[in-house]
């Protein structure tokens, strides 16, 4: 008798573990450059454990963001939507009073829904108001700061304008203008002890990291180390990081009940030079549509759910992650509309699998400027911006000696492009084949005049959705950001 109740009591332990829904860790990287990481093609940075990452998980290289823009991005992972869905574009800062809006069903409400402890070490960036803070959208802990780091006495060209930096426990700031060298390191520890309390139970982990967002800094244990300038010394700082983190789940012997998630808000900033990083082969960087901008190095691990050393090649987009996770962990779905759909049979290497997306569509700002089906991408005749000259250096954007104080101020393309050292150009309606050409550079439009009218007619219907300045079409499904009161 006491053998058999042994054993029931033992299948009832195991049937139990079975069905712990498992942990999920999202590494969010700031500015990252697709070539940035050694499994991507990094020739002077060093990644071994992200690169150990990859070979112990699956490498995706067609991982797209919906904007090329910190905000915007965000909105997307957190909502499962594009961006302009929900209202949000470009990246909000210190005198913003919108944040995204309390009616939108977060990532961490849906995990949070289901019994998950919760928590986000470093940038936010969806509101700075109290209303918006994380703790008030799904979040048990944060730590970290509101909005960007150059949003403070570091910004090249609008320093004197910029108020403290504040750093966040919760709810409270508890510090002003923080030491940002210490930054990488302190997310690590926060994340790495949130782990090790909540080893037992279900957690959704978030970590979006500050750097390599200019302005840069590397903590004292790494700056110099890289012996390939102080960004390669950040970008390994980081590395270090996801090493910690995973050691961690490792130690807690939690791996196989852990999906662990990595890529960039976007592209690189290039106008910095040596203080951004490197989308080759893709065509320019942040703040475009091309896929320097919106392409995104990508991995996930998970031991005996995701296959080890596979490359996935579809298509694929951020606004993926919450209906996966979603799908993993038996989480409900917002009643709004959402655009992402699961991508769970090729995050678990399914024979045949394919993106469920017929296309993905890339705005910048208000503006539906590109199209993805398939290898085909369209570009919609668009301004755009691009480095004017040689990229600045140590710090500072392109031209940045011949800045023009007024010139700074102003909006919209022409004054990012006066605030960061680009000049504007425009590109007409033009189709390249990604698998041949990834960099962008050959129109093929007049080759495959059938394509490009496929392509249009897919981009049709979320034109007339969620609207587009370029055509001065009015989006009929357009979702308010929330105001602060």
């Amino acid at each position: 008798m006491r053998l058999l109740l042994a054993f029931l009591l033992a299948t009832v332990s195991l049937s139990a573990a079975d069905q712990r829904p498992p942990n999920v860790v999202v590494i969010l990287l700031d500015d990252l450059g697709y070539a940035d990481l050694g499994c991507f093609g990094a020739e002077k940075i060093k990644t071994p454990n992200i690169d150990r990452m990859a070979a112990e998980g699956t490498k995706f290289t067609s991982f797209y963001v919906a904007q090329a823009v910190c905000s915007a991005s965000r909105a997307s992972l957190m909502t499962g939507c594009y961006a302009n869905r929900v209202g949000m574009q470009g990246a909000l800062n210190h005198t913003s009073k919108e944040g995204i809006h309390p009616d939108e069903f977060l990532l961490p409400e849906m995990c949070k829904a289901r019994g998950y402890a919760t928590a986000a070490f470093g940038k936010w960036h969806l509101g700075t108001d109290l209303l918006f803070n994380p703790l008030n959208n799904g979040f048990d802990e944060f730590l970290g700061i509101p909005y960007s780091n150059d949003n403070s006495k570091y910004h090249p060209s609008l320093a004197q304008e910029m108020p403290p930096l504040p750093f966040y426990d919760g709810l409270k700031v508890v510090e002003t203008d923080p030491d940002q060298s210490q930054f990488t390191q302190r997310f690590t520890k926060g994340a790495t002890s949130f782990i090790e309390r909540n080893k037992d139970r279900p957690f959704f982990l978030y970590v979006p990291h500050v750097m390599p967002h200019v302005p840069i800094f590397a903590n004292e244990a790494f700056r110099g180390k890289s012996g390939a300038g102080v960004y390669a010394d950040v970008v390994e700082e980081l590395d270090w990081s996801v090493g910690q983190i995973l050691g961690t789940i490792k130690s807690c012997g939690i791996e196989d009940d852990t999906l662990v998630i990595l890529f960039s808000d976007n592209g690189p900033f290039l106008s910095y030079g040596n203080h951004a990083g490197s989308a080759r082969p893709l065509r320019e960087g942040k703040l475009t549509t091309f896929d320097g901008g919106v392409r995104s190095p990508f991995i996930a691990r998970w031991p005996g759910r995701v296959p080890a050393a596979k490359v996935c090649d579809e298509p694929v987009m951020e606004i993926d992650l919450l209906p996966t996770i979603s799908t993993l962990i038996g989480g409900k779905l917002s009643e709004r509309k959402i655009d992402g759909s699961n991508i769970l049979p090729l995050l678990e290497g399914k024979a045949g699998a394919k993106s469920p997306h017929e296309a993905l569509i890339f705005y910048g700002g208000d503006e539906l400027q590109a199209v993805r089906s398939g290898v085909w991408k369209l570009h919609f005749p668009h301004p755009y911006i691009t480095v004017d000259g040689e990229p600045g250096r140590d710090g500072k954007p392109a031209r940045f000696g011949q800045m023009k104080p007024k010139a700074i101020t102003q909006s919209g393309i022409s004054g990012i492009a006066s605030r960061h050292g680009y000049r504007v150009e425009n590109i007409g309606l033009s189709l390249f084949n990604l698998e041949d050409d990834p960099g962008e550079t050959r129109d093929v439009a007049k080759d495959h005049p059938e394509i490009v009218e496929r392509l249009q007619k897919l981009a049709e219907p979320m034109r007339r959705e969620l609207g587009d300045a370029l055509q001065k079409v009015k989006g009929a499904e357009n979702r308010p950001l929330g105001m602060a009161p």
